[in-house]
């Protein structure tokens, strides 16, 4: 018997809904690679997007992979050193780690311009656009198309296959996975700009205290006299945490002497302004039949440092790949788009499973003493031993896969350095200052104090932390035993 299969009526073999980087650079590879697109997107460009505007060396690579003859990149600061304050101290101060293949710098680009650039790219590469579209449902058609509705103007688009690119409150990825992104999965921040800006434009500067944690707050230079001032939080802590961090920041600003020192006498520029992240969570889909998630509507940011454009571009990069071949063998169902899923698997279980368990950890406030210490026991090691700062730095640059701070060499000098900061260093201290020991007593027992009565205030909450928290540890550890964590880290690609 011959069967007969239609043709779908499409506008386009693929749409992508959402114009950031993830959804422009999706909509740029499958252009280049000859596929009709259509890019969509409920604002018009140029546009601004709350954002850290921070775009490391993974990101300015495929930035450079997606550039077209003729378009310049927009100005930009670059970024050559980082610095880790602690309290109004600085701890910590390196250049960008020097690994192959990666610029050993980024740079500080406004989002008002860095998605303009990108969209340009993508139109000039042959993607079609449409914008003034705001995404509202999906429906599938029998005969093997799939449309996405608009909210406004009943206006339907149709075609043989949608990415979901449209951040982290994204509407493909509600329609896929059932339901809005959890609370556990969510990070808040805001950010501002500050003009009038003092010391050197060249550093990142990452700040920490006792008053922000679970969270940090930044200073990133856009020129030689501005820059972008932000601070970040998990939504989701133990116990909850009642700040505003508009708020928040203000008084940040106010009693940390080392971001004063280079605000004193800065004025804000505009609104500080916030919005919301949703993070990897590896038990949510990333395809299905006919669909797949990018980006931030995947939930493809880092949580421990809030970073998403690179993960956009490359997840954007791998997506076109999955699709062309895809489209090529006629079948877009969800069997067919799964590559796309182990590939972010293989490529990034490490940088987001280690964030993962990380940021479950530091959600209990009561432990936050503990956490700020190992802050600082990473710092102490990485100022005397160049092999461990140029691991753990280029983990948080992410030109390094976070599987190398398992290497079993990088958490034995890790614990190392923590046994001579909690024994030798103290007591040194109390035979040069003997109060000393009275007053780590007193933290002790005040820190012991406070997870007793958490525990005893809130104990299920207290008990979800530890077995989520358990489990996340569990899932890496069978990562590292799965694929012998001694080995090589193989770097990005």
């Amino acid at each position: 018997m011959i069967r007969i299969r239609p043709t779908p009526r499409v506008d386009a073999d693929v749409i992508v809904v959402g114009a950031g980087p993830g959804g422009a650079a999706t909509a740029a590879h499958l252009a280049r690679r000859g596929v009709d697109v259509l890019l969509v997107d409920r604002e018009r460009f140029p546009r601004d997007k709350v954002c850290g505007d921070f775009v490391g060396p993974v990101a300015l690579g495929e930035l450079a992979s997606l550039a077209v003859g003729g378009l310049d990149f927009p100005p930009s600061n670059l970024i050559s050193r980082a610095g880790v304050h602690l309290d109004g101290q600085l701890l910590i101060e390196r250049p960008f780690p020097e690994v192959e293949g990666f610029m050993p710098y980024g740079r500080v680009l406004p989002r008002l311009d860095l998605d303009a650039w990108i969209f340009t790219v993508a139109e000039r590469t042959g993607a079609r656009i449409v914008q003034d579209f705001h995404a509202s449902d999906l429906e599938y058609t029998s005969d093997g198309a799939v449309g996405v509705k608009s909210m406004h103007g009943n206006r339907t688009l149709r075609a043989r296959v949608v990415v979901g690119a449209d951040g982290s409150n994204s509407t493909i990825a509600r329609l896929l996975r059932g339901g809005s992104p959890a609370r556990a999965d969510r990070i808040v921040a805001v950010r501002s700009y500050y003009e009038g800006v003092t010391g050197p434009a060249d550093r990142a500067d990452l700040y920490f205290s006792s008053e922000s944690f679970p969270g940090y707050y930044w200073l990133f230079a856009t020129t030689a006299d501005t820059a972008n001032v932000g601070v970040g939080m998990l939504l989701d802590t133990v116990p909850p945490t009642r700040d505003h961090l508009r708020d928040l920041l203000n008084r940040l600003i106010d009693s940390d002497g080392a971001l004063r020192e280079r605000l004193g006498g800065a004025t804000l520029k505009g609104k500080v302004v916030g919005w919301p992240l949703t993070t990897y969570n590896p038990a949510l889909p990333l395809v299905g039949d006919r669909v797949l998630l990018v980006g931030d509507a995947g939930g493809l940011i880092n949580s421990l440092n809030g970073e998403g454009i690179q993960y956009a571009l490359l997840s954007g990069r791998w997506a076109a790949e999955t699709i062309e071949e895809a489209l090529a063998g006629g079948d877009l169902s969800e069997r067919c788009l799964k590559p796309y899923a182990e590939r972010v698997h293989r490529e990034l279980r490490y940088d987001l499973g280690v964030s993962r368990l990380v940021v479950k950890l530091i959600s209990y406030r009561a432990l936050n003493p503990v956490w700020l210490l190992a802050l600082q026991v990473i710092a102490t090691r990485a100022r005397s031993d160049a092999w461990y700062a140029e691991t753990a730095g280029g983990t948080l640059a992410g030109v390094i896969p976070a599987q190398a701070v398992l290497d079993p060499r990088f958490v034995a000098r890790t614990i190392g350095q923590a046994a001579r900061t909690a024994g030798v260093d103290p007591a040194r201290a109390i035979l040069r200052r003997p109060q000393t020991a009275v007053e780590i007593g007193v933290d002790v027992a005040r820190t012991a104090f406070e997870v007793g009565y958490d525990a005893a205030r809130e104990r299920r909450k207290v008990a979800r932390w530890a077995a989520s928290s358990a489990a996340e540890a569990a899932g890496l550890v069978r990562l590292a035993v799965s694929d012998v964590v001694g080995g090589p880290v193989r770097r990005r690609r």
